[in-house]
């Protein structure tokens, strides 16, 4: 595979007068906290509140008009599947958005209102791959996968050509970068921008405990499945499967990988509505909440990580302010 970083900015031209160019923000309360400099990459105010928009865009965009016009699917624990939806709706398209039955219901309701229909199957009984890809067959529809391709990759690292700029703009090179990791999508794009520009700099992925599907694939350097599906406040960055495609990248570059628990992910939360103002999910909050745990050595480094998604269900982030009481 050849994928690098001119495929990300081809990414960039196709998807930029639609995307928002999302902020780095700073916490002088965070900095000293953690006795680092600290930036987080705020996805969460991302069209449809995920990072997942961009690469769904810039995949959606590349297809044939009849392609298009016969329709597209998605397979997703929810934000992948918000973000073809709209993407679709933006390109004149129909969609149908295949969903586990345990997605929180702000997801649900995401897909619907740009006009996506949704079809729900059992995570613990079914594959998802293979129940999407049977209705796409039967109905001539174009799958677009939530991370294992190279358009959709460099969709999400245009997330770190962003970054590179900000940074740029106020002189600052850094020294690591925490991603939230799920099946790679967002990480494997974001790390080849990253390490592009930066290549002495470390990358760190965390995944949900008990989930750590990517790291077990970067020690035996083939996908490795994650057999720990039951209901999580971690469902989005706990999919069954890591990418075959942003394995390689990941392998190339010599990332780590960490792992967070529940009350660690509601901590990370409560700590970027606190300090940063922002509504970050479960899933969206795991690098901050890795750092807060102290799973990962920032002392005196410059930081970046992704807050890659805000759509949380409220009782979930009323649990996270409820950290506030305790």
């Amino acid at each position: 595979m050849s994928f690098g970083i001119d495929d990300i900015r081809r990414a960039r031209e196709t998807i930029a007068s639609k995307i928002v160019e999302t902020p780095l923000l700073e916490s002088p309360f965070l900095n000293r906290m953690l006795n680092c400099r600290l930036f987080v990459k705020a996805e969460n105010l991302q069209v449809t509140g995920a990072f997942k928009f961009r690469g769904a865009l810039n995949k959606i965009s590349s297809l044939p008009e009849e392609q298009r016009k016969n329709g597209i699917l998605a397979f997703s624990s929810g934000n992948h599947g918000h973000a073809v939806a709209a993407a679709a709706s933006l390109m004149g398209c129909p969609a149908v958005i295949v969903l586990p039955n345990t997605t929180a219901a702000i997801k649900v309701e995401n897909c619907r209102w740009w006009g996506a229909e949704t079809i729900f199957y059992d995570a613990t009984k079914v594959d998802r791959e293979t129940f999407a890809k049977e209705i796409a067959e039967s109905r001539g529809l174009t799958v677009v996968p939530p991370f294992d391709d190279e358009l959709v990759m460099a969709g999400q690292g245009t997330v770190g050509l962003e970054i590179h700029e900000q940074l740029d703009v106020l002189n600052v090179s850094p020294d690591l970068l925490v991603s939230n990791c799920s099946g790679g999508g967002l990480s494997s794009g974001v790390t080849e921008a990253f390490k592009h520009f930066y290549p002495s700099a470390e990358v760190v992925l965390v995944e949900p405990a008990g989930g750590e599907k990517m790291s077990r694939s970067l020690e035996s350097g083939k996908p490795e499945r994650n057999f720990n599906l039951g209901p999580t406040i971690l469902d989005g960055i706990n999919g069954p499967l890591a990418g075959t495609k942003t394995l390689e990248v990941l392998l190339r570059h010599g990332v780590g990988c960490t792992s967070i628990n529940e009350d660690e992910a509601l901590a990370g939360m409560f700590a970027a509505f606190k300090f940063l103002k922002l509504v970050i999910e479960p899933g969206g909050a795991a690098s901050l909440a890795a750092i807060l745990a102290k799973k990962i050595d920032v002392t005196g480094k410059t930081v970046v990580i992704l807050a890659s998604g805000g759509n949380v269900d409220p009782a979930v982030f009323t649990r996270a302010l409820q950290l506030a009481e305790q």
